[in-house]
């Protein structure tokens, strides 16, 4: 579900910023190597608000291509460091997978989904309560930050067992 960290009219950050640098080569970069995960800090500066990727994400669910989007989307960022917050790249992203480009981008200048986009970050506030990624929702249960394997597995044990 959609989630924004630095919703507009809030400033994004930096990825030359210290906050990024320190919190990338602390946290993020040696849990991706002990996944496995190929991911950078994406250069783009200052980094993309997200509110026309996402409204792309809720034209591509209309169209059965969410999570292909998705996953493009965020290759596209966090490898390529692709700037998800250009109409023109969301575009691109959008036909790779599938999409018609042509009235993706016709929907996303038009600011078509603007209201299901805010629909969802309504639900991800204040009804699921989310306040921050990831956020793993079990069964009653609710973990918020980075979360290792052994946790995961002993709530999902904890939650069946109920």
């Amino acid at each position: 579900m959609p989630f924004e960290l630095r919703p507009e009219p809030n400033p994004t950050l930096q990825p030359e910023g210290d906050y990024l640098q320190r919190a990338w080569q602390q946290s993020v970069y040696p849990i991706a190597r002990r996944m496995g995960v190929p991911i950078t800090l994406p250069p783009v500066s200052p980094q993309p608000h997200t509110y026309l990727a996402f409204e792309g994400y809720q034209y591509a669910k209309d169209h059965g291509k969410g999570n292909a989007y998705n996953h493009r989307v965020l290759k596209a960022f966090f490898v390529e460091g692709q700037d998800i917050g250009q109409i023109d790249v969301l575009t691109k992203l959008a036909g790779e997978v599938g999409l018609d480009e042509k009235e993706f981008e016709e929907a996303l200048r038009t600011r078509k989904y603007r209201q299901a986009h805010q629909q969802a970050l309504r639900h991800a506030y204040e009804e699921a309560g989310v306040t921050g990624v990831p956020m793993f929702v079990i069964g009653r249960q609710v973990l918020t930050g980075l979360q290792d394997r052994r946790t995961l597995e002993a709530v999902i044990e904890e939650e069946m067992a109920r």
